[in-house]
């Protein structure tokens, strides 16, 4: 039996080591995205949906051949500890028919003195509700910049999926809660020095 010298079999554990070294640090840069798109794919953690007008046109008329029940919707509106914005929505809850579309709307005012911008996280709840529960337009896909004293109406245009009905997990649920955050952007508008 021939063995490798030392230095040989040294140079090979180096680089295996490297090797998964390099591995783990790929892994730890595409975890983040890779659990975004887990939880936009199945709803997790109650990940909403993202759909397009013809997806909403579907299910109007899945959920009109059906005679889809209703169910409440719950908004509730909240910010980061260092968000100086009063943010609510313009009606708590309301009663839609599954499977239609529906406009809710939401208000935020800069309190501060200066430009801010943020960016809105959100879920619904129950959690099991995400993969169902399907924006159409929503004011969290882009960043909003506010100006000092300024106060926005912020629409939210959405449907509940009428697979919601099919799902024995949902069958007792009356209510479905969407929740958003608003968190100051990580990039900030620059203030003109005076």
């Amino acid at each position: 039996m021939t063995t490798m010298p030392l230095e040989d079999r040294n140079r090979r554990v180096g680089f295996y080591a490297l090797l998964g070294a390099v591995a783990m640090l790929g892994l730890g840069y595409a975890a983040v995205p890779l659990y975004d798109l887990f939880c936009r794919v199945t709803g997790f953690g109650g990940t909403t949906q993202k759909a397009t007008e013809q997806e909403a046109t579907l299910a109007e008329r899945m959920a009109r051949s059906a005679g889809a029940r209703e169910i409440s919707i719950r908004f509730d509106a909240s910010t980061a500890r260092d968000m100086p914005w009063a943010f609510k929505p313009e009606q708590v809850t309301e009663k839609v028919q599954i499977g239609v579309r529906d406009l809710a709307f939401y208000t935020a005012r800069n309190d501060s003195g200066v430009p801010i911008t943020g960016t809105a996280t959100f879920n619904v709840e129950p959690e099991q509700a995400g993969k169902y529960f399907h924006k159409v337009q929503c004011f969290c896909f882009t960043e909003q910049v506010l100006q000092p004293g300024q106060e926005v109406r912020m629409p939210v245009l959405y449907f509940v999926d009428p697979a919601i009905l099919n799902d024995p997990n949902m069958r007792d649920t009356q209510q479905i809660t969407l929740s958003y955050t608003f968190h100051k952007s990580a990039i900030q508008p620059k203030i003109p020095a005076s």
